[in-house]
């Protein structure tokens, strides 16, 4: 599956971005004065191969879940059972992604790739178990009925500790990559016209940083960040936590397979994989924060053409974040501080990329509307 969908990517379509480009001097507005917008639009107009590209709805949020051995490193004060109660959050309707998800339209998928609790059933009366019910169609405790789906694909029960070994054999990352590639079709073929990256893993943000570093070649202490808020000893020891996993393993960034699976999350992989098989249907990605630009770093890796397809929905507050958004040549769509996570970022960006698309298919040009052009 990962060959075949690496050989159905290619590069944009100039004809269709020079289609673009023209129609943006004859509309009625100064030229340039939409600023990046007008250059998402012509990008876009080239992943579609046509012009005006499609509208980028509905969207679709994939949440990929997992859990990190790295995490007995004390690299977070949070415990990791916040993983799986933060899954049953996002199934019963109750996190920040799913209010803005409803804000904006978009269906929200959860996927447990390596969560490393096992999933409460529907019978489960835990509040996670509710949590489960509600999501199949219940009332939740928010007095609404809200319906994210779960996708049980879980490769293993998290990852193994990055600083003692591998955190995942070449199969294990290759298959988590699979699912990902796997959802993203998934949710095309439902209808998505523009995927949204999501991600829960408590102590996440170590592997993230740890993949930003291997792919730039910046040093450690450049690619990490403080996560979920942690005290500057706990950042300094994180910091050392990644220098010393990059040192045992020492990942060769042109075996990006080899790189996820030393230091990477089983929720990398899967974004990894989504963005890939985004990429192979022409479809957009808006990523989300740090863990999905680190992902974005091995998916160009892989097929550097896929990174046509995506879309920097906005700068984490993660500074791997923005060393990884560097390395790929993308610009964010917003600058808000965030560092949540989760897909929120990228769903507030998503009516920028809208309004970007719409621009062509509804204003005016110069001629239809008789306007005097200077």
């Amino acid at each position: 599956m990962l060959e075949t969908t690496i050989a159905a990517i290619g590069p944009l379509d100039e004809a269709a971005m020079s289609t673009a480009r023209q129609l943006q001097t004859r509309l009625t507005k100064p030229a340039g004065s939409l600023g990046l917008l007008e250059e998402l639009s012509v990008r876009l107009a080239g992943l579609a191969g046509t012009c005006p590209p499609p509208l980028p709805s509905p969207a679709a949020v994939a949440i990929f879940a997992g859990d990190h051995g790295v995490h007995a490193q004390r690299v977070t004060p949070w415990p990791q059972e916040v993983t799986v109660q933060m899954v049953g959050n996002f199934l019963a309707g109750g996190a920040v992604v799913n209010a803005f998800a409803r804000q904006a339209g978009a269906t929200v998928t959860v996927v447990d790739v390596g969560v490393a609790t096992p999933l409460p059933t529907p019978d489960d009366h835990s509040p996670a178990g509710d949590a489960r019910v509600a999501a199949r169609g219940g009332v939740s405790g928010h007095g609404r009925v809200d319906v994210p789906r779960l996708v049980d694909a879980n490769v293993r029960r998290g990852t193994r500790d990055m600083t003692v070994t591998a955190a995942l054999t070449r199969d294990e990352a290759r298959s988590a990559v699979e699912v990902g590639i796997r959802i993203a079709g998934e949710l095309i073929d439902g209808g998505a016209a523009l995927l949204v990256t999501g991600d829960m893993g408590i102590a996440n943000t170590t592997p993230a940083a740890a993949l930003i570093a291997a792919f730039t070649g910046v040093d450690a202490a450049e690619a990490t960040g403080r996560g979920t808020g942690v005290d500057d000893p706990t950042y300094q020891h994180k910091i050392e936590v990644v220098r010393a996993a990059l040192l045992r393993h020492t990942p060769d960034p042109t075996d990006p397979l080899g790189v996820l699976a030393a230091v990477g999350g089983l929720e990398h992989a899967a974004l990894t994989g989504l963005l890939l098989g985004a990429a192979a249907r022409r479809v957009p990605v808006l990523l989300d924060g740090v863990i999905a630009v680190s992902a974005a770093l091995a998916a160009a890796a892989l097929a550097p053409d896929a990174v046509g397809a995506m879309i920097a929905g906005h700068r984490s507050a993660e500074p791997g974040a923005t060393v990884a958004l560097r390395q790929l040549g993308l610009t964010p769509l917003i600058d808000l501080g965030l560092r949540l996570g989760e897909g929120t970022g990228a769903l507030l960006a998503l009516p920028v990329v809208t309004g970007a698309v719409r621009v062509l298919h509804e204003v005016a040009t110069f001629d239809s509307a008789g306007v005097a052009e200077k």
